[in-house]
């Protein structure tokens, strides 16, 4: 489990002060500039694109779709957050999935296998679903927890599970890339210990151990991309969804 302890960088043991550059900030970071070097090639307004640019633009018309089909004409003006959450989860995932640690002393950290990241950006979606809900429709947004056509002796018995149901909603959302990625690279350090202990122990078994465990090696990682582009695709999606609920009362 030591791949996913925050450590200060320099040090093994974190002092008793909030201020220290620790190894998640550090992957924070280079995530952060990743993602900046990525959209500033997208800003050359060539009249022809090239590939860079023309990737920003589809990843821009992408989220601009998931908006609107699942909020609205009002859709557009919560793609800044969509966009955000999905391309932070997204390089972070894939970020972290990178064989990093095949140079010596660089120790890769995946950030979104950090509950408080993904918790932190799940509370931020719902304080702009319960905003958004309480401006727009003020205490009628209590309504959101009876739906339309409820028999009243049914509403006593609704009404509560879809508080509950709804209050469960950012645990769940931030929850789930927290433990895809998590539970990924445990795989992944499972199989590569199995690779280790195959070639230490030799012999036909031992190898063919190894190269068994090598192939789930590579499995894994590819399925760990596919994965971690799809968890950042739900949590927008569901981002989306959520604020649906706020702005129209469905």
């Amino acid at each position: 489990m030591h791949q996913f302890m925050i450590a200060p960088i320099g040090s093994d043991q974190l002092a008793a002060t909030p201020f220290q550059f620790t190894n998640s900030a550090l992957w924070m970071i280079i995530v952060l500039v990743a993602i900046l070097v990525f959209m500033w090639g997208g800003t050359k307004r060539e009249l022809v694109p090239g590939r860079w640019q023309a990737a920003v633009e589809m990843l821009t018309g992408f989220l601009d779709n998931v908006t609107r089909q699942n909020i609205g004409p009002e859709g557009r003006k919560y793609l800044p957050w969509v966009f955000t959450a999905f391309v932070f989860i997204l390089a972070a995932n894939w970020i972290g999935a990178m064989p990093f640690a095949i140079v010596p002393g660089a120790h890769p950290f995946t950030v979104t296998s950090q509950f408080t990241v993904t918790g932190t950006m799940s509370i931020i979606s719902f304080a702009i679903v319960l905003g958004v809900g309480f401006w727009k429709h003020g205490l009628h947004f209590f309504s959101l927890f009876v739906p339309h056509g409820t028999p009243l002796p049914l509403k006593f018995i609704v009404a509560p599970i879809e508080f509950v149901s709804f209050l469960v909603r950012p645990f769940s959302l931030g929850l789930r890339p927290f433990i895809a990625m998590f539970a990924g690279h445990i795989l992944l350090e499972v199989f590569g210990n199995f690779v280790v202990q195959g070639l230490n122990a030799g012999g036909p078994m031992g190898y063919g151990i190894s190269l068994l465990a090598f192939v789930f090696v590579v499995f894994v990682n590819a399925l760990e991309l596919l994965v971690g582009a799809i968890q950042a695709f739900v949590f927008a999606l569901l981002t989306a969804l959520y604020i649906n609920d706020a702005v129209n009362l469905h």
